[in-house]
This record gives C-alpha cells, sequence and structure tokens, in this order.
C-alpha cells in the first residue's frame, strides 16, 4: 500500500468514488431537488424586502395591506416547502449515505478476501481495520452532505450574482472580486489539511495495531510483568498522534481565519462602495437593503462550504484509504479459462519448482525441486528450520505461486484449476490452530458449510472429539471464547482434525500438528491424525520424528534442496542427515 504521506489527486478519488452513485442516482436526484428547494425561501426573501422597501419609499399607496399579507403568505409557503424538504434530506440522504458506505465496505472486505498471503505479511491487521470501520463511517457524511452543500451554496452564489447584477454590476463585481483570493486560500489550507488528516488516519491504524497487539499478547504481557511497557508504546503513539491532530487544527485555524478575513472584505466592500453608490443616486435603498441581505445569504453559503471542508477532507481522506487497499493486486487468483478440477485421485507433481517472495528475490527459498507423489502416499517432509519445508505445502493449495516450474494435482497445472476447487480438495491441520469466536459445534461447521448437526458430530467422534466435547458446559453449543481461549492446546487441536474430517479432502497437510502439545495430548492427537490420513496423499511437516516413521517416504529438505528421500529404515542406513537428526531427536536435543 502506498505511504502516509503520498496523495491521490482530488479528481482521481471523485472519479473512484462517483461510481457508488449509480446505483441510487434517482435517490440522490430527489435529495438535490429537495436540497434546491431549500434555497427558494432563502433567495427569495430579499427579494420581498427589496419589493416592501421600495413599496414603503414610493408613491402613497405603492404598498398596501393585501401586498404585505400575500407576500407574507408566499413566504409561509415557501418555508413549508423548506421544512418539507430539510426533513427528506435528513433522512433519505443519510440512508443514501449509509447504503453507500455499506456498498464500500461489502467491496472493501471482498477485496481483502482476494489478497494473498504476501499482502497480509506485511499489513497490519490494525491498519486493516482502521481501514474498513472508522474510515469509512465518514464516507456516509461525505456522501449526503458533499453533493447538497456544494449544489445549494453553488445555486446561491449563482443566483445571488445574476439578481446583484441586475441592480448593480459594478457593485457587484467588487464584492466578486475578492473570491479568487478566497479560493486561492481555500486550495493552499485544504492541501495541508488534507495532508495532515491522512497522517492521522494512519496514525490511528497505528494505534489499533498496536492495541490489538497488546491485547492478544495479554498473556504474554502479565507473565512477564511488562504491562508498563505496553502502556510507554501506547502512550508514544498516542503522543504522536495528538502532535499530528496539532498540525491539523493549525492548517484549521489559518483556514478559518483567511475565510474571516474575506468575509469582512466583502462585508466593508458592501457597507463602503454600496453607501457610496446610494450618496450618488447610483441605487436604491431598497436594492441596498436586498444588497445586504443577499451579500449575508453568499456568506453563509461560503460559511457552509467552509464548515464542509473538515467532513470534505475526511471523507477524500476515507475515500483514499480505500482506494488504496482496492488498488492492492490480488496476487493469486483463477487465470483465464481455469476449470475446476474433480474426482482427484491425489498424484502431486513439483517439476523443477523454485519460489522465492516477492519481496526478497535474491534468495531463492526453494529451487529446482523435482518429486513425485503416487495417490493416497503418505510423505513426511523434515529439516532444520528455514529450508523451507512448510513454504514447500504452502505453494500446493496456491497460498503463494511458484516463481519457477510448475506443481501439478493428477496431471493438471494447479494454476490452470480454479482457486476454489482446488482448496476444496486439500485439508490443513497446523499447529497453531485457529479457532472462531463461536462454539464448538460451529467451529467444527467451518469445514462444510451447512452441515448438519449428525454430520457435526460424527466428524467429531472420527476425531476421538466427541467424548471430551459432551463433557464441556453447553457440549456442542459451548462457546470456545475468542481464539478459542476456552480450550486446552489438545482439545482445539482435536476440533480443528474434525473440521478436516467433516470437510473430507483427498489432499492433506500437517503442519506440525503435535509439536505445540503434552505427551499426552499428542499421543491422542497423534491417533487421530493417522485416522484421518488413511486413504488421503498426506504431506506431515515433522517436527517430532518419532510420528513420521511410519510414513511411505520422508524427504530431507534443507536450504541446499531435498537432500535425502526414503523411507526410515532407509534414510537410517545411509547414515546422512536424517539419521542424524533422528539421533540428536531419540538423544533429547531440540530439533527445528
Amino acid at each position: 500500500m502506498q505511504e502516509a504521506h503520498r496523495q491521490m489527486p482530488t479528481r482521481v478519488l471523485l472519479k473512484r468514488f462517483i461510481p457508488y452513485f449509480y446505483k441510487y442516482k434517482w435517490l440522490l436526484a430527489a435529495d438535490l431537488l429537495a436540497a434546491s428547494l431549500t434555497t427558494v425561501c432563502e433567495l427569495v426573501l430579499p427579494l420581498i424586502v427589496r419589493r416592501i422597501t421600495n413599496g414603503a419609499l414610493g408613491t402613497a399607496g405603492a404598498l398596501t395591506t393585501g401586498l404585505v399579507l400575500r407576500l407574507g403568505a408566499l413566504y409561509i409557503l415557501l418555508r413549508v416547502v423548506d421544512a418539507g424538504a430539510n426533513y427528506y434530506m435528513q433522512s433519505e440522504g443519510h440512508i443514501m449515505g449509509a447504503k453507500i458506505e455499506t456498498d464500500m465496505r461489502h467491496d472493501l472486505f471482498h477485496h481483502l478476501q482476494l489478497l494473498s498471503f504476501s499482502f497480509y505479511n506485511n499489513t497490519k491487521v490494525g491498519q486493516i481495520m482502521s481501514r474498513i470501520t472508522s474510515d469509512l463511517f465518514d464516507i456516509t457524511e461525505f456522501a449526503h452532505h458533499a453533493p447538497e452543500n456544494f449544489l445549494i451554496s453553488g445555486i446561491k452564489v449563482i443566483i445571488a450574482f445574476i439578481i446583484l447584477s441586475g441592480m448593480n454590476i459594478y457593485l457587484t463585481l467588487l464584492i466578486f472580486a475578492v473570491l479568487p483570493f478566497m479560493i486561492y486560500f481555500t486550495r493552499y489550507f485544504n492541501r495541508l489539511m488534507r495532508i495532515a488528516g491522512k497522517e492521522c488516519r494512519h496514525q490511528v491504524g497505528e494505534i489499533n495495531a498496536q492495541v490489538e497487539d497488546s491485547l492478544l499478547g495479554v498473556r504474554v504481557v502479565k507473565s512477564f510483568a511488562n504491562e508498563h511497557l505496553e502502556e510507554d508504546k501506547f502512550d508514544a503513539g498516542n503522543v504522536e498522534f495528538l502532535r499530528l491532530k496539532k498540525k491539523r487544527y493549525h492548517y484549521m485555524a489559518g483556514f478559518g481565519t483567511s475565510t474571516r478575513i474575506h468575509d469582512g472584505l466583502m462585508y466593508i466592500i458592501v457597507v463602503v462602495a454600496g453607501a457610496l453608490f446610494l450618496i450618488h443616486g447610483k441605487i436604491g435603498v431598497g436594492d441596498y437593503t436586498a444588497y445586504l441581505l443577499y451579500v449575508s445569504t453568499l456568506l453563509n453559503s461560503i460559511r457552509v462550504i467552509v464548515d464542509s471542508t473538515e467532513q470534505f477532507q475526511n471523507g477524500m481522506t476515507g475515500i483514499e484509504r480505500f482506494c488504496e487497499i482496492m488498488d492492492a493486486p490480488a496476487e493469486i487468483k483463477d487465470t483465464p479459462g481455469a476449470r475446476p478440477i474433480q474426482d482427484v485421485k491425489g498424484e502431486i507433481c513439483f517439476e523443477k519448482v523454485g519460489f522465492h517472495y516477492s519481496d526478497d528475490e535474491q534468495h531463492e527459498v526453494l529451487s529446482n525441486i523435482d518429486l513425485k507423489v503416487r495417490p493416497g502416499q503418505n510423505v513426511a517432509v523434515v529439516g532444520p528450520s528455514g529450508g523451507g519445508k512448510t513454504t514447500l505445502c504452502n505453494l500446493i493449495p496456491r497460498f503463494y505461486d511458484v516463481t519457477a516450474g510448475r506443481i501439478t494435482i493428477d496431471g493438471q497445472d494447479i494454476r490452470n484449476i480454479t482457486l476454489k476447487s482446488l482448496r476444496n480438495c486439500i485439508g490443513m491441520v497446523q499447529q497453531e490452530v485457529y479457532m472462531f469466536s463461536g462454539t464448538v459445534a460451529d467451529n467444527i461447521a467451518y469445514g462444510k458449510p451447512g452441515a448438519t448437526r449428525e454430520e457435526i458430530i460424527e466428524a467429531a467422534k472420527q476425531a476421538d472429539a466427541d467424548a471430551f466435547i459432551r463433557q464441556l458446559p453447553n457440549g456442542y453449543d459451548t462457546y470456545v471464547g475468542e481464539r478459542g481461549v476456552k480450550l486446552s492446546g489438545g482439545q482445539k487441536q482435536r476440533i480443528s482434525i474434525a473440521r478436516v474430517f467433516l470437510k473430507n479432502p483427498p489432499i492433506l497437510i500437517l503442519d506440525e500438528a503435535t509439536s505445540a502439545l503434552d505427551n499426552e495430548s499428542e499421543r491422542q492427537v497423534q491417533q487421530s491424525l493417522e485416522k484421518l490420513a488413511h486413504g488421503r496423499t498426506t504431506f506431515t511437516i515433522a517436527h517430532r520424528l518419532t510420528t513420521i516413521r511410519n510414513a511411505d517416504v520422508i524427504w530431507v529438505l534443507t536450504e541446499d534442496g531435498i537432500q535425502e528421500q526414503g523411507s526410515h529404515r532407509e534414510l537410517m542406513d545411509k547414515g546422512g542427515i536424517y539419521a542424524q537428526l533422528y539421533t540428536l531427536y531419540t538423544d533429547g536435543a531440540e530439533i527445528a
């Protein structure tokens, strides 16, 4: 994503935002019509005052009771229209803004689902949360008020110029001569406020990220008694936010001050120049009075624009940060012509596969990998930390794309298979199990949305999880807490295995699924995993080497690629890297 200080042109942002109005074009048209009607009352009032004043100063009988009552009735009617139009603007206009915000949030979340691991590796979740929540809140007000305010103000300025020009063109030109200077300073301070506003939003995202990091790691924080360190980090971010806010408010103060100065100039021009024209008979008393009222209306319109500037800048900043996410490329996506894979047997081939991360092209994580896995074969991948074991397996479901060579399933290049069907045929059990906020049943059913309770229970039984689940306070309806905090590591792992049993994929990836468990939990989970792996093409990334002795084939992967492959007995007889690792492990040494 773009950095906080970079800025997209306003016209570009508006061009990206305007299409969201298309869906509600008739609602927008009605809202703008209502906005136009609300201006009628303000524009007609000076004309009514002018008519009464000129009538009072004219010949006897020019101003009658009937005329005054008719003008009063007209003004009351206009006020009724104004009230109805204003009600419509305040209700339906805001609803339109909320609908646009909802559509944008939907599009943003949808795009986030398409982004690859590379994006999330380099982006803080707190920043994303800030963009999908608080940044879009301002869109509601912007989408509603911006078109209304600019339309109303534009109508008032144009109509006022036409009417005032008809009274005295010279005085009108003197007044409007101030506007170019006002526009210049408005654009100048707007640019500064926009930059400062975006910096503030970025810092809010940083604060969100820090708070999320601290709260999710609260058990580690407390175990090390490091609450003061977290407070110091938070305070540092909070103080930086205050500094940025101060800078923004200084720009706002400069903007408001320049506007007030120009307001004063316009008033003094009307008062002094208008009085001189009045003295020399170039303008009538009624026209002079109407001038004062129209200038007041004109300045009120300008003040509306001024007051809307912060709202406008907030909206522009929100749209810009929205666009930055939407512009992040979905690196992993269906290629043109990709087709679903069916009747998967589970034969997987790595053909001269190479891989490096997009932000580190100099370092090859994998290079020239040539391997073949038969359907139903149980493959274990072992080796020192950093050798690329997890990366190798992550290439199969296309969490990352190979940068050289290709991977095939049943002879089909996985890049020619639709992502949904590819990932539907692969099940994963990882070391760090993620539990969604909800019940035990909800978390198992994630493997097959819409599964019946009977299917969920059967999957739990296959994973040897049914017994402990029934002992929970509410059984399958027990709330697991955020990230499954109410469950033990072994319980969470067996629920994740039940989730995969329910999915029933022909290909299975076990990523150090037992390495974080105690011996008893490991034994129980290992039994469930062996049952799960039966009849499936299985990749096991092994930390505890005793768990993969029965694998059909073991690959020893190091930074130099696949160094050894064979069964446990073959590799032990060979006395190479695997034999050394296994000996170290069984001697009690820690293996990465």
